[in-house]
């Protein structure tokens, strides 16, 4: 994240750095506050398994770095954030992950990034607290993005950047909580936290989630999957991140121009070679048992007529001006992806289209009407 710069509104604050872990309680005991903002600064760019190199907690009087290179675990953090506290973060789906590998469980908290998002807001963490709370974050805030941020001693100026902005998030939240019971969105805002808590703890990963997985014939996604599996058992085994291994793209290409050899396998990889040479054999293995696997069907989208394009093409219209008549981006109301479940499944009304869609009560009682008359006007002009 950032630092706050100086200025006669945000005097700086001078982090503790805790890296011993009787020195925890007290340290937290410092900060004691009903609200908490909450960071995590992450190093697992090139692991399979996110982790946090530095843990943020804060409040406007102070701000302790927990130094998670050398502690293993945040059990006295752990007890801290009970129900009698709220730890606001943002994009908590970033960070739960890793404090959960560190023993951390939160009860309570609150995403500023989702709130902004269904208030029609910015979502970056910056423009929100300069154009809400009045404070101007550093301007190396990308330099820092990619910092190590494992090195130690940890440099006063990256110490600065990971407390600068943990501290102003209780009122970042204050602010965008107001609005949200102003525009009568709060409960809105309860229901896509709980999605976005639930989905913080999903493993989203997919063979078919590689870029143009749905255009090859059902023979070469075969392939695809049997490699992107082997990938993704050698990246879990070793910690590495799949695409630092091999990238989503040179394995679509080896579905779709299968090498013969493990060197061909190795050559046909412009980066790392020295890091896949050491995974080859397990990459090629998986490729040769792709060979012989079942085809795998192309999605069923792949397959609409021009009835359904047609139908799906009008909810994504509707969808869009409805989200434009309540400032929120059409996004954010109801992702294109998920109606594509609604135009396959031939629903008797709006409430049953919006829940073949998935959509939450929010979403369905601003679309269900809008939607279904889209689609039955859609499906009545294809008819003619």
């Amino acid at each position: 994240m950032s630092a706050a710069t100086d200025g006669p509104t945000t005097p700086p604050i001078e982090p503790v750095f805790v890296d011993e872990g009787s020195a925890v309680r007290a340290a937290l005991a410092s900060i004691d506050a009903p609200v908490l903002g909450i960071d995590v600064e992450r190093a697992d760019a090139d692991r399979y398994f996110r982790s946090a190199a530095l843990v943020q907690i804060g409040t406007a009087e102070g701000c302790v770095l927990l130094d998670t290179v050398a502690l293993d675990e945040l059990h006295d953090l752990d007890t801290l954030l009970d129900d009698d506290h709220l730890a606001v973060l943002h994009a908590a789906d970033n960070d739960l992950a890793p404090l959960q590998a560190l023993g951390v469980s939160v009860d309570r908290i609150a995403d500023t990034a989702v709130a902004a998002a269904l208030l029609g807001l910015p979502t970056g963490l910056s423009r929100l607290l300069e154009d809400l709370v009045g404070v101007h974050l550093s301007d190396d805030k990308n330099a820092f993005q990619r910092a190590d941020w494992e090195q130690r001693p940890l440099p006063p100026d990256m110490a600065a950047y990971a407390a600068g902005d943990v501290v102003h998030l209780p009122a970042l939240w204050s602010v965008l909580a107001e609005r949200l019971e102003d525009q009568g969105r709060t409960s809105w805002y309860a229901e896509e936290l709980a999605a976005t808590i639930a989905r913080a703890g999903e493993d989203t990963r997919d063979w078919t989630r590689v870029k143009g997985a749905g255009r090859l014939d059902p023979g070469q996604r075969a392939i695809l999957r049997a490699l992107w599996e082997a990938r993704e058992a050698e990246a879990r085994t070793h910690d590495i991140a799949p695409n630092r291994l091999i990238h989503d793209d040179v394995l679509r290409e080896l579905a779709i121009d299968p090498p013969r050899t493990e060197a061909q396998l190795v050559r046909r990889s412009p980066r790392r070679r020295g890091l896949l040479r050491q995974h080859a054999p397990a990459l090629f293995a998986g490729l040769e048992s792709g060979r012989v696997a079942a085809p795998q069907p192309r999605p069923d989208s792949s397959r609409w007529t021009e009835v359904e394009r047609g139908i799906h093409d009008a909810l994504r219209s509707r969808r869009a001006q409805v989200a434009e008549e309540i400032g929120l981006e059409a996004g954010v109301l109801c992702p294109s992806k998920v109606l594509s479940a609604a135009v396959m499944g031939e629903p008797e009304d709006g409430v049953e289209l919006c829940a073949l869609a998935g959509l939450r009560a929010w979403q369905t009682g601003l679309l269900a009407e809008p939607l279904w008359e889209a689609y039955v006007a859609a499906r009545e002009r294809t008819a003619d």
